[in-house]
């Protein structure tokens, strides 16, 4: 599947923003709008005017089914959050080369909220996955203790962990020791 840079950039930034979400013992990730226009900057996301605590709340809300799509359990289900999610947007495809980038299209209106500007263009990033049937790479860690979100871009689509720096290796070495365990008797 041919990943272009804006889609690319959609897709980190939809993970990045779902992965926000308090869950357990994890705080808001978006506590506030101070932290709501870092992620903005991070992310790069263009055309964003000043924020407020109405944005705030608008991303938290896209935030809840964005996760709704990571955790559809068929292409069907996930085309019909993303098709509720972009039609809400109001999406307004437009060819764009801002910014020193080729041509690429946006999805979101000019003027648009910060949300419906996530909505509409992450919203069609996922869109293109369903698309070419690749539902299934939208995912959430296996390990235990995490649920992260990811999108596993492995050729094979083996890819369990969010991170297998720290969830995979985390429950490889732990498997290891209960191993060693088992065999010390």
């Amino acid at each position: 599947m041919l990943i272009t840079h804006d889609t690319r950039c959609a897709l980190d930034t939809v993970v990045d923003l779902v992965n926000t979400a308090p869950e357990d013992e994890t705080p808001e990730g978006l506590p506030d709008v101070a932290t709501l226009e870092e992620f903005v900057r991070t992310h790069k996301v263009s055309d964003v005017g000043a924020l407020s605590e109405f944005d705030l709340a608008a991303v938290r809300k896209i935030r809840g089914r964005f996760a709704a799509i990571f955790a559809a359990p068929d292409a069907r289900g996930a085309a019909g959050l993303i098709n509720e999610l972009i039609a809400a947007a109001g999406t307004t495809p437009r060819l764009t080369d801002h910014d020193g980038y080729d041509w690429h299209v946006h999805y979101f209106a000019p003027g648009a909220s910060l949300a419906d500007h996530l909505a509409a263009d992450c919203g069609m990033a996922l869109a293109f996955f369903v698309v070419a049937g690749e539902q299934e790479r939208l995912r959430r860690c296996e390990a235990p203790d995490c649920r992260r979100a990811f999108v596993d871009l492995s050729r094979n689509r083996s890819r369990r962990y969010c991170d297998s720096r720290t969830c995979g290796n985390r429950l490889h070495v732990a498997a290891y020791r209960a191993r060693r365990k088992e065999a010390a008797g």
